[in-house]
């Protein structure tokens, strides 16, 4: 009877090493690619994995594929849990797993608690204000105050320089901490009372809630208005009426097929207000294979469920980045004695 060969150790990347790398990546232009090559079809992406929970509520998604041609393949696991402050834990966590295609062996495995499901999500939504925002951006507004309202609002920034904004959150302390936090960043920040007062005024709407009903609807929205809607990654979430949904003059999703079963597209379309075949990819966008906006007074909606290849995109640099460090003749080793 022969004996299995080992297969070869994987290489793990604590959080620390992954958030020294970072700042050194322009990851913009790699998830741009990457969605250009899955609106392409040059993209392996199965549907999500989902697992949904009651008591406590939460959710965990895994999502995997492949960009044809690749070394590699990347499978990632994220959760959500909202409750977790109550336990002084952060409200989401997840692993990214990175295979070699040629072999199937697990090359790397990035502890990243989910944070590079934050850095790729915050970048989309930049890619979208990139592509599909009005040619002047005076007010920002953002409907939620957690990570993602944070990450948002600072990316976008960066696109379109603009640093006055609106927020609106169910909870005081929680709008109190956050308007302390972005000021403390630069950003001029008022409060509202409620999503639809906050997003009145405003070019660009973010939405980062896991609300299961909706917080916008068409009378909130001025023409011209981009709206950036990223919190509804399931069945069940829903920040935008579907009346508003169909009412837009253009709308951009991420994926075409994932919008027939989640965010906001998936709601409009139960409804009867749009059909997916309505809606442009957001890699069509980018490549000019689709218009997108063609004037300053449409209201366009980025429905952004996320797709695998953001993942793809993120763990691909940051695992070669570590490599290109680690393989350094500068790079020292703190575990190895001196000579």
């Amino acid at each position: 009877m022969s004996i299995p060969l080992p297969a070869p150790a994987a290489r793990v990347l604590t959080l620390e090493q992954i958030l020294a790398v970072l700042p050194t990546l322009d990851l913009l232009p790699a998830i741009e690619s990457a969605f250009n090559a899955y609106s392409a079809g040059q993209a392996d992406v199965p549907p999500v994995g989902e697992l949904m929970f009651d008591t406590p509520p939460g959710d965990a998604h895994i999502k995997y594929g492949y960009l044809r041609g690749s070394d590699t393949f990347v499978i990632k696991v994220a959760t959500g849990f909202g409750e977790n402050s109550s336990q002084g834990l952060p409200s989401y966590s997840g692993v990214m797993l990175v295979f070699n295609a040629r072999n199937g062996m697990l090359e790397t495995i990035l502890l990243d608690g989910g944070h590079l499901t934050n850095v790729r999500t915050a970048i989309a939504g930049a890619i979208a204000a990139k592509h599909l925002a009005p040619p002047h951006v005076e007010r920002m507004a953002v409907i939620g105050t957690g990570v993602q309202a944070r990450m948002q609002i600072s990316a976008i920034a960066g696109i379109v320089g603009c640093k006055q904004v609106t927020v609106w959150g169910r909870r005081a302390d929680s709008v109190a901490a956050y308007r302390a936090d972005m000021e403390a960043e630069g950003f001029t920040i008022e409060t509202a009372r409620s999503a639809g007062e906050a997003a009145r005024g405003a070019q660009i709407v973010v939405t980062t809630t896991a609300s299961t009903s909706p917080l916008l609807d068409t009378p909130d929205i001025a023409p011209g208005t981009l709206i950036i809607a990223m919190g509804s990654d399931t069945p069940a979430k829903q920040e935008l009426t579907a009346a508003l949904v169909g009412s837009a003059d253009v709308c951009v999703v991420d994926s075409r097929s994932q919008c027939r079963t989640r965010g906001e597209m998936h709601h409009a379309i139960v409804a009867g207000t749009r059909t997916a075949d309505s809606a442009d990819e957001l890699g069509d966008v980018i490549a000019h294979r689709a218009l997108g906006r063609t004037n300053a007074w449409q209201i366009v909606i980025a429905d952004l469920t996320g797709v695998a290849v953001q993942d793809i995109a993120i763990a691909t640099a940051v695992s070669s980045a570590v490599s290109s460090t680690m393989n350094s003749p500068h790079h020292h080793d703190p575990l190895q004695r001196d000579a």
